[in-house]
C-alpha cells in the first residue's frame, strides 16, 4: 500500500490521503486494467471535481476524460466519497505512464503521488531460428516488465496449441529437433490467449 498524507492534519478529522493497492503495476498490451484507489479528505469539505492525469510537470494537470485519445479509453469507476479506482481498456504501449488522482474541494486541492503503470507486449525470442535435425532449440517468451502474479506460459506451433506445453517458466525448449519441427512458433501469457506474440520460424535442416 502507498498513501500520500498531508501534515496539516486535525485530530478526529479525516485527512487528506491517497491510497493505492499498487504503485508500480505491469500489465499486457491490449488488456483492461483496474488501478485501485481510494481517498479521504476533511469532511467539512464539498468535492468539486474528481479525476485523474498523466501530465503535471510546468502545466496544469487536465482530466484524462477529455484528453485526445483517451475517449472511450478509460472509465473512472469511482465516486465522490472515498473510492478513485480507474479503468483503462485496451491498452495500448503509449498507455505506459505514471498516473495520478486530483481531488478539488471547496476548500483546497490535493493530488496523490503516481501510480507507475507500464504497458508490454509478448515477444518470442528463437535461438537459434535454423537448426541441422538433432540439435536443440530455445524458445522465450520476454516481456519488458514483470507481469504480477507470475503468469504460465503457452506455447503454439502453428497457431495450434503444442499439447502438455504449459510452462510457469518463460523458456521452452526443443530437444533433438527434428524436420517435424520446422513451422512457426509463438507464446502467450495464460489468460491472455487471445494476445499471443508474433510468430517467429523455424526451419530444421535435413544434412
Amino acid at each position: 500500500m502507498k498513501g500520500v498524507l498531508l501534515p496539516s492534519c486535525i485530530s478526529g478529522k479525516k485527512c487528506w490521503r491517497v491510497t493505492y493497492t499498487h504503485q508500480s503495476i505491469c500489465t499486457l498490451k491490449g488488456s483492461t486494467v483496474d488501478i485501485s484507489c481510494s481517498y479521504t479528505y476533511p469532511s467539512y469539505h464539498e468535492i468539486k471535481h474528481a479525476f485523474w492525469f498523466t501530465k503535471w510537470s510546468g502545466v496544469e494537470p487536465e482530466d484524462l476524460s477529455s484528453v485526445p485519445g483517451y475517449e472511450g479509453h478509460i472509465e473512472y469507476l469511482g465516486d465522490k466519497e472515498s473510492d478513485c479506482t480507474l479503468r483503462i481498456t485496451d491498452l495500448r504501449l503509449r498507455d505506459s505512464a505514471g498516473y495520478r488522482f486530483r481531488l478539488i474541494t471547496s476548500g483546497d486541492t490535493f493530488a496523490g503521488s503516481p501510480v507507475s503503470l507500464t504497458v508490454t507486449d509478448v515477444v518470442l525470442e528463437m535461438d537459434p531460428i535454423s537448426v541441422s535435425e538433432g540439435e536443440r532449440v530455445t524458445l522465450r517468451c520476454r516481456t519488458k516488465c514483470t507481469l504480477d502474479p507470475i503468469p504460465v506460459y503457452s506455447w503454439y506451433k502453428n497457431g495450434q496449441s503444442i499439447p502438455n506445453s504449459n510452462t510457469s517458466s518463460p523458456v521452452y525448449i526443443l530437444f533433438s529437433v527434428s524436420s517435424e519441427d520446422t513451422g512457426r512458433y509463438s507464446c502467450s501469457v495464460e489468460g491472455h490467449e487471445d494476445l499471443p506474440s508474433a510468430d517467429e520460424t523455424l526451419t530444421v535442416r535435413c544434412e
